[in-house]
């Protein structure tokens, strides 16, 4: 039971570190508690696109008439969408099994504590613990649901989004508490199958971290959807009446009273740091994030940290690039750190959100000249063959060098397309480069070309 690495985490940034080292010829080990895979592929990324698909499909049922189709007789089958969504999760789940077993990469079931430099302690299901070596640990831990200090988590009336996703049933009425991606992905999906949705954000407007014309035209679609939404709104506290969720929400203007099936706490995530034997270790952390330098090194040597429970945002993708990172810098390679400030964010709403870089404020906030340009999907030819319209890109420059500082997006198929935003800004392509690049027609990836053009005062089809 010695290795040269052991990740504690399979999730996609400890699965994927596990993977490299041993691409880069170290003996490899993966400690795990529960699924292979962690939330993402289990609980989160993965299932929660499979439900949002069959919202999708049902969707274009209900429009098919739009299309020139004729249907009758359908309706949501709940419970399939539910089953369709874990039988995805199984199908990805297995996937890593198979690419650690292809790798060489050794699995320990059960849940891992510090013991010592270069010992972790194992504890399986039945209560038997053992001892692994190894000469790097890498901590990969993920997060959980945050739990609101006065709305808790009981699992049947208030419940988190793993709850969300295997319902027995589905609710009439819903109750969201946060706008971010979890909440209004869950939002869309419910709201698709007929459960009325109210979303209670604390925040001036939903997806607050998105650009401010992004929230505004989300907020417009989902209250034409018939989603209520309440923003500098908070929910104080849930009673549970009769079997039904009395959820007192403070706003602006007072108290009021909602009634409904299920509250789902979208609130955020809290990450694993419990029972590790951090404090032990002497592996500082604050405010439930590891400290690290720029290659995942804590303060203990030897121990490493990366994804959900380092400073950054807890995406699967950056706990990922984290992975890649740390196991090559361990193996004396010489990784680029980071950068933090080139992640694409995604939502998965419909229509898509998707950005990276500043917003036009914090462009603005930063004293930049800038050129803004931005064009409408309802201009695209594609979009408008394939029913899509609502939505546009939007671009942001610096109007000295033409440096892209920014992109932001909605609109069907948008998170496919935000790459050409971040493979350009890190070969610090100009604006002027952008717009002499063809793009091929029709495509919704024109509207990038033409938001870059009017932002230099050449957009043709505007």
């Amino acid at each position: 039971m010695k290795f040269d690495i052991v990740v504690i985490g399979s999730g996609p940034g400890g699965y994927v570190a596990a993977i490299r080292a041993s691409q880069l010829g170290k003996k490899v080990a993966i400690i795990e508690k529960a699924e292979l895979g962690g939330v993402c592929l289990n609980w989160g990324c993965i299932p929660t696109k499979a439900l949002l698909k069959s919202a999708q499909v049902f969707d274009y049922i209900n429009h098919a008439a739009d299309y020139g189709i004729s249907v009758s007789g359908h309706k949501a089958d709940f419970d399939g969408m539910v089953k369709r969504s874990r039988d995805v999760a199984a199908g990805m789940s297995k996937g890593v099994t198979f690419l650690l077993k292809k790798n060489k990469v050794e699995v320990i079931a059960g849940a891992a504590k510090l013991a010592g430099k270069g010992k972790i302690n194992v504890t399986d299901a039945e209560g038997k613990s053992s001892v692994v070596e190894a000469d790097h640990i890498i901590l990969a831990t993920g997060a959980r649901s945050r739990e609101l200090p006065n709305v808790k988590i009981d699992g049947t009336h208030v419940i988190g989004y793993r709850e969300a996703m295997v319902l027995p049933k589905q609710p009439k009425e819903m109750v969201i508490i946060g706008s971010g991606a979890i909440g209004m992905e869950f939002a869309y999906f419910y709201s698709s199958i007929g459960t009325k949705v109210t979303i209670v954000e604390f925040m001036d407007r939903i997806l607050p971290i998105e650009d401010e014309e992004v929230s505004r035209t989300m907020q417009m679609t989902y209250k034409k959807r018939g989603i209520e939404i309440m923003t500098k709104s908070s929910v104080e506290k849930v009673d549970i009446k009769k079997d039904r969720c009395h959820v007192t929400v403070k706003t602006a203007s007072g108290e009021q009273m909602l009634e409904c099936d299920i509250v789902l706490s979208a609130a955020g995530v809290q990450t694993n740091l419990e029972n590790l034997g951090l404090d032990e270790m002497g592996v500082k952390h604050d405010k439930g994030k590891v400290q690290v330098d720029e290659f995942y090194r804590t303060t203990a040597p030897g121990v490493y940290a990366i994804g959900d429970i380092v400073p950054g945002p807890a995406l699967a993708h950056v706990a990922s690039a984290e992975g890649i990172i740390c196991v090559e810098a361990i193996c004396g390679h010489h990784p680029e750190p980071l950068n933090y400030g080139n992640i694409p964010g995604c939502t998965y709403t419909h229509p898509e959100v998707a950005s990276v870089g500043l917003t036009e404020a914090q462009a603005k906030e930063k004293g930049m000249d800038i050129m803004v340009g931005k064009f409408p999907f309802s201009a695209s030819g594609k979009a408008s063959a394939g029913g899509h319209k609502e939505g546009f890109v939007k671009v942001i420059f610096d109007k000295k060098y033409g440096e892209w500082l920014g992109c932001h997006m909605v609109g069907e198929g948008v998170t496919d397309m935000i790459i050409e935003a971040v493979v350009a800004r890190n070969l610090e392509t100009t604006g002027l480069e952008i717009l002499k690049s063809v793009h091929p027609h029709p495509t919704m990836s024109e509207a990038v070309m033409e938001a870059v053009a009017q932002a230099y005062g050449e957009c043709i089809h505007l």
